[in-house]
Order: C-alpha cells, then sequence, then structure tokens
C-alpha cells in the first residue's frame, strides 16, 4: 500500500495539458490511477471534464498527494524547474517522469537533483502524437533504473501500445532523438523524390498516395494529410527543426561528429510545409 493509493494503482500527479499530454492524462484516469492535477493556467484543467481527477492548487500540494508525478512541460529548463519545486511535496520513493522531449545529459541531471531527495526519475518521451495519443497506442521509450521503470509500466500502459525500457537515465530521450532524426531524414527523401516526379509532370499527390500503400511506405509518409496538415504543418516545422538541433547537441556532447545528419534532417524539418503544399495544389 502506498500513502496515497495502492501497489495496483498508485495516485498519478499530472503537469502539462497541451495538445498531447490531455489525452494522455485523461487515459490515466479513465484506467482507473487515481489523478492529480495541476496547471498554470487553471483553464487548461477543463479539459479533464468527464474523466475522475483532482484539482490542485499549487505543485507542493499535488506533490504530497502523488506517489507518480508525470511532467508533460517545454523545456529541460522547464522540467528542472518544475521538479525542484515539487522536491518540496513528494515523499522519499516518489518518481518523477519526463514525457517531453530533451537531452539525455538533461535527464541525467534531473536524476541527480532528485536523487538527493531519495525520489526516483524516468525519462519517458513518446511518439506518435495526439491522434495516438486518443487512441492510446503512443510508443514510450523508457530510461532510468529498471525497478522504477516496472513500477510506471502500467501507468504508461494506459497510453501506450508500446513501452520499452532502454536503459539508465537519458537511454529514452536518446531513442526519442533518433526517431525524430530518422522522420525527418525521411522527409528529406519524399522532398527528394517528389522533386523528381515534378520534373517529370506526375500527379504528385496520386503517386505519394501509392507510395504509402507500397513498400516504400514509412510514418514519413503516412503522417502527411493526417497529422501534417495545411493547419499544422507550420507549426510541426517548427518544432521538428528543434528537436533536430537537441539531437546535433547531444551527439555533440557524446563526442560523435553529426553534421551531415544535422544538415539533412533540418532540410526534411524545413520543407514540410512545401512537400506538403505540393500535395494540396
Amino acid at each position: 500500500m502506498t500513502a496515497t493509493g495502492t501497489s495496483a494503482a498508485p495516485a498519478v500527479g499530472w503537469i502539462g495539458l497541451g495538445d498531447q499530454g490531455l489525452p494522455m492524462a485523461r487515459a490515466i484516469a479513465e484506467s482507473g490511477f487515481p489523478l492529480h492535477a495541476w496547471a498554470r493556467r487553471p483553464v487548461s484543467l477543463d479539459g479533464l471534464s468527464g474523466v475522475p481527477h483532482i484539482r490542485h492548487n499549487g505543485i507542493t500540494d499535488l506533490a504530497a498527494e502523488s506517489d507518480i508525478v508525470a511532467l508533460c512541460v517545454g523545456t529541460d529548463d522547464d522540467v528542472l524547474r518544475v521538479a525542484e519545486q515539487l522536491l518540496d511535496g513528494l515523499r522519499p520513493g516518489a518518481v518523477v517522469v519526463n514525457h517531453g522531449t530533451g537531452l539525455p545529459s538533461a535527464a541525467v541531471r534531473l536524476t541527480e537533483v532528485c536523487a538527493t531527495a531519495g525520489v526516483g526519475v524516468l525519462d519517458a518521451p513518446v511518439s506518435g502524437g495526439r491522434p495516438a495519443a486518443e487512441e492510446h497506442r503512443l510508443t514510450t521509450m523508457v530510461g532510468g533504473p529498471l525497478p522504477v521503470a516496472e513500477r510506471c509500466e502500467k501507468v504508461f500502459a494506459s497510453f501506450s501500445r508500446h513501452v520499452v525500457h532502454l536503459g539508465p537515465a537519458g537511454a529514452g530521450q536518446t531513442a526519442k532523438l533518433f526517431n525524430n532524426a530518422l522522420l525527418m531524414l525521411n522527409q528529406a527523401a519524399i522532398v527528394d523524390i517528389v522533386d523528381l516526379a515534378t520534373q517529370l509532370k506526375l500527379n504528385v499527390p496520386q503517386l505519394v498516395d501509392v507510395l504509402k500503400r507500397g513498400s516504400a511506405s514509412s510514418a514519413a509518409l503516412t503522417l502527411l494529410n493526417t497529422m501534417v496538415t495545411p493547419d499544422t504543418v507550420e507549426h510541426l516545422s517548427a518544432v521538428e527543426a528543434l528537436d533536430m538541433e537537441l539531437f546535433d547537441q547531444a551527439m555533440s556532447e557524446a563526442g560523435i561528429a553529426c553534421a551531415a545528419v544535422t544538415a539533412r534532417g533540418l532540410t526534411g524539418a524545413r520543407g514540410l510545409p512545401g512537400l506538403l503544399g505540393r500535395l494540396n495544389p
């Protein structure tokens, strides 16, 4: 028995109710875990209407009631800032989980900071976007101590189709950065093919549609005009470029040269709006 739940249903605190975080939090509550939530803007909590949850006025109050606190916030600096506030309320043995994308070195730093209070840490970024979150089919890539990951696995499974433990602190972030980099490299390849098809005066939308059905298919292809739409493409392109820069920094910190890969990935990220424009003439 934990202080606020049972071993089968630990109390889960959630901070970060954005495009992806909200459906993840709802999935946790729908799976029967006691859900505690705080938001910088209280109106964001209205997104949890219809599922059981307890709203908190402060981060420390949420921490005091939670066995696991999951963060789905912007940057590594945001994560560290929130975690430092959580430590004022978390009990030894609690767990902080970062579901955002960041640097492996930042995951190690967060682990070190929380260890001073006896609090465990997992870096557990997710892949799939809002549609996968809503359908509980995200892929969750976990870094951190295996016993801690096993304690959180059922929580992760509430919104995931795949939960994979990849190694110590930072391993989840490394996998997520490789995942994102490969997506952008594939986008760059699609831009090349579309350029050639355009020169041949082919029907590009029809060509891409058939490529999605053949052995050339990839997530980069299938996301076009599904998750990547005229309404979202500019935002997604900018986010991808930032992720590619994180990838480059992570490789640099590891002493690995990757300038060519970074440049190619940025081509894929920045070329996304033009690519989608060709598919929607």
